[in-house]
């Protein structure tokens, strides 16, 4: 795979991929914002809407937002009426526009781990 961004989310509360969460992707130029993509995570772990978009991406800053409270109140979670985790902000710099950018988030109501993986 040439270039692009890729996004996949474990919950690892449950052990299973964090299908239906809520994930925006936005590029930041200046004082304005480009919405990349915006959707819900599949039954693969992965954010489909990005299948389209997975060609190189121009260099620069992006955002990934991901609605955790939302995806866990969902999911059943009792969670405090101001949650620890409500909307995550990632954001992450695409230097080299050619290579693969894949963000493997581990997520749980209280904590994320996520890294660049596809380099």
């Amino acid at each position: 795979m040439n270039g692009g961004i890729s996004i996949h989310v474990v919950d690892v509360a449950s052990g299973c991929v964090a299908q239906g969460l809520e994930v925006r992707l936005e590029r930041l130029d200046a004082a304005r914002r480009e919405l990349i993509c915006a959707g819900r995570i599949g039954s693969d772990g992965l954010l489909a809407e990005l299948g389209d978009l997975s060609e190189c991406r121009p260099a620069g800053v992006y955002e990934v937002s991901l609605q955790v409270a939302d995806f866990y109140r969902a999911q059943g979670t009792a969670l405090p009426a101001l949650p620890f985790l409500d909307e995550l902000v990632y954001r992450f710099g695409v230097g080299e526009p050619t290579q693969h950018y894949h963000l493997p988030f581990k997520l749980t109501a209280w904590g994320v781990s996520c890294f660049r993986g596809g380099a």
